[in-house]
């Protein structure tokens, strides 16, 4: 597909918000706020029903999952492939077929780069749905290579599945299962959320409602702080999450994950080793019944988030931005959201963040990506065959 120069402007929303000691404000609060910012946007491709984009640094081709079951591929001429020896995913409800991440270079501390193991030839990794025994059903992260002959098809070769969610249950929800590696590459990061069964979150026995620390290999890693409890409890990195869908690093090192709540209460988190954040015990929402769930303040013990909404913003991926294109927004982090559709960006002071501004979009973005020059890469969240538009984002005055 040739690009399509589309003349959409994103109306940047600005809302200063407090940090995580007050309710911040969300859908109600947007409307009739003035722009103040704009972008010029540029459609790229089309997708159905896109959940996850990698982008391959060395061609700039750009890999998109959908939840189907399907791997696309769109290259900086706009031409698009298809990835074949995807696997059988289990589709259905927010099942399918997840993220997409390549491995990193790792060959600056004297390790062969697991990054490019030939010329059209790289490490990736993914995540999808696969189906139990009965009715059950779990995520699971496989590592493949990507083999490319030309710019008009690859293949995956060599799959193997290095992790499986632990244990498979029932239910079409809140798989998760985002990857990310440590930025030096020797640790290898996976949400899996609490799958709706809201308890296993609190119980180190399973991988529900967790974040995983592994090896490349899908081994867990030594350090872990419950390896003393046997398997999968030394999986564990840290524990009470809910449904985890955006996981980063920021450029001090740190991981951080954005996770939905229930009726209100969407979270960012600063992921630290060992810690538990209150799921389901505490929470900045309510159950969708109307129950009171206790908030973070009223349950000190657990690690409260660094900032929650409610109304809430309904998060997709997310990132920390690093590019020079909006050079003010460095180490901020910029969010995909469905409700109210857009990008909300935040900035973060050690634990605690803040609401900077809200980008308003005609459709929900699922993910968000940057390139290497800098421009901000949005897929929406398409429910129908070829509604998911990829969207090329680059300040109004580069139009």
């Amino acid at each position: 597909m040739s690009k399509q120069t589309v003349s959409l402007i994103f109306s940047a929303l600005t809302l200063l918000v407090a940090s995580c000691g007050g309710s911040n404000l969300g859908d109600n609060a947007v409307a009739g706020v003035p722009a103040r910012e704009a972008f010029a946007i540029e459609e790229i491709a089309a997708f159905d029903e896109p959940w996850a984009m990698a982008i391959d640094r060395a061609t700039g081709i750009v890999f998109v999952t959908e939840k189907k079951g399907r791997i696309r591929f769109v290259g900086p001429n706009g031409k698009t492939g298809t990835v074949s020896g995807v696997p059988p995913v289990d589709y259905g409800g927010q099942g399918g077929l997840g993220d997409i991440v390549f491995a990193p270079d790792t060959g600056t501390d004297g390790r062969e780069p697991e990054t490019r193991t030939g010329p059209d030839r790289r490490t990736v990794y993914l995540s999808w749905v696969e189906a139990g025994s009965g009715k059950t059903r779990g995520a699971v992260v496989g590592k493949a290579q990507m083999v490319c002959n030309d710019q008009s098809g690859c293949a995956l070769q060599d799959l193997t599945v290095i992790w499986r969610q632990q244990p498979k249950v029932t239910g079409h929800g809140h798989y998760s299962h985002r990857i990310a590696f440590s930025p030096d590459g020797r640790h290898l990061f996976i949400a899996s959320g609490d799958r709706q069964k809201l308890s296993p979150a609190q119980d180190l026995s399973n991988t529900l409602g967790t974040i995983v620390r592994l090896l490349p290999d899908g081994t867990p890693a030594p350090g872990n702080p419950f390896a003393d409890k046997g398997s999968p409890s030394d999986q564990i990195w840290s524990y009470g999450h809910r449904n985890i869908l955006g996981l980063a690093f920021d450029a001090q090192g740190q991981l951080w994950d954005v996770e939905h709540g229930p009726a209100g209460g969407d979270e960012l988190n600063l992921v630290e080793r060992g810690a538990n954040y209150g799921w389901p015990e505490a929470s900045d929402g309510q159950h969708y019944g109307g129950d009171p769930i206790p908030d973070h303040a009223q349950k000190p013990q657990f690690s409260a988030p660094a900032i929650s909404w409610n109304p809430v913003i309904a998060p997709g991926g997310m990132i920390f931005y690093t590019g020079d294109l909006f050079a003010q927004w460095k180490d901020q982090v910029l969010i995909a959201a469905m409700r109210p559709a857009g990008i909300v960006r935040v900035a973060k002071t050690g634990g605690k963040a803040r609401e900077m501004a809200r980008y308003s979009t005609e459709n929900r973005i699922r993910a968000i990506a940057q390139t290497a020059n800098g421009a901000i890469l949005v897929l929406e969240d398409g429910s129908s065959p070829e509604q998911g538009r990829l969207l090329k984002l680059t300040p109004a005055n580069n139009r």
